[in-house]
């Protein structure tokens, strides 16, 4: 028997994009014959028209499954959600904007073909993304390797195809902050990365704004790494024997010509940097207790309202 390619795509206000989707998928399976193709795209709370015209789709291509979430559950949450759905003897994750090329599709099964479990798109350029997003990304990739204990290849994106035994230690994972670009790096397994130029979005706008990026980033780092932790203490060790240092001198002076001595405002100088400092730290630990707090609750990743098919509608209440 054939075997069966899933491919996961999280889509959120896409209406612009999912017919072309489905229309270059549909062209990608009919170059590869020697598989099977199931599509699961999952419905991330949509405000536009996106469900309606995934369900047209659903409802004329058997190959089809649309997955309804309650509401907006992010990248991740939709990834996460798609996992669960699929029987792939290997998985392709992908976005609906199409700045994932559905064409890239034969050469990550060509590498898989030779072995590789962990195929990933590195993307050498960037078009029709903002300077200060193309800027967040070097710096995301530059701290992340520095920080965290798993090595994320530079510039490499969710775009992949993984290996059944690869998405099935991930599906494991029960982790509630989930950064599955860090999760499957974690994993290990054969990995190879492929060169890629990432195109403008075919149609709508992006809804990875600034603010939602540096987010993602920061909990993708903290959620990989306890070292930023180990640099409060570091920190906190030096400025200890610093102000040792410094009691010294300023003790001198203070017992020699009194208050406000030479130096005076290069300490009240220091005194602030150090409480922006320990703002800093106290900023740090905030963010590893809020996601203890996110893992503590054990909330699900995401909710299903309505899953769409050709041969079924079934509405999970």
């Amino acid at each position: 028997m054939k075997k069966l390619i899933s491919i996961v795509i999280p889509a959120y206000n896409e209406a612009e994009c999912v017919e072309e989707l489905h229309n270059r998928l549909v062209s990608v399976f009919e170059v590869e014959k020697n598989y099977r193709f199931e599509v699961v795209i999952i419905e991330n709370g949509s405000i536009d028209s996106t469900r309606e015209k995934l369900k047209k789709i659903a409802r004329k291509d058997v190959r089809f499954l649309i997955v309804c979430l309650s509401r907006n559950f992010r990248m991740d949450g939709g990834l996460t959600a798609g996992l669960e759905y699929i029987n792939g003897d290997a998985c392709v994750l992908m976005t609906a904007d199409l700045q994932d090329p559905p064409e890239m599709i034969p050469i990550f099964l060509r590498k898989w073909e030779e072995g590789f479990e962990n195929i990933y798109g590195v993307v050498t350029k960037r078009t029709g993304t903002s300077l200060i997003r193309r800027v967040n990304s070097k710096i995301f990739y530059w701290i992340a390797n520095r920080v965290t204990e798993t090595k994320l290849p530079k510039n490499a994106s969710d775009f992949r195809l993984v290996d059944r035994k690869v998405y099935e230690t991930v599906k494991i994972m029960s982790e509630r902050n989930r950064f599955v670009r860090g999760l499957f790096a974690w994993v290990g397994f054969k990995s190879i990365g492929i060169p890629m130029v990432r195109p403008p979005r075919f149609g709508g706008e992006s809804n990875a704004t600034t603010l939602k990026t540096i987010d993602l980033a920061l909990k993708g780092i903290f959620a990989n790494s306890y070292k930023p932790l180990k640099l409060i203490s570091l920190l906190g060790l030096f400025f200890s024997v610093t102000s040792l240092i410094a009691v010294i001198p300023l003790s001198y002076f203070w017992l020699e010509r009194g208050v406000p001595f030479a130096g005076f405002g290069t300490i009240i100088g220091l005194i602030l940097l150090t409480f922006g400092l320990l703002t800093l730290m106290i900023g740090i630990v905030s963010e590893y207790t809020a996601l203890i707090y996110e893992e503590v609750k054990k909330r699900p990743n995401f909710i299903v309202s309505e899953i769409i098919h050709s041969s079924r509608i079934k509405n999970i209440k």
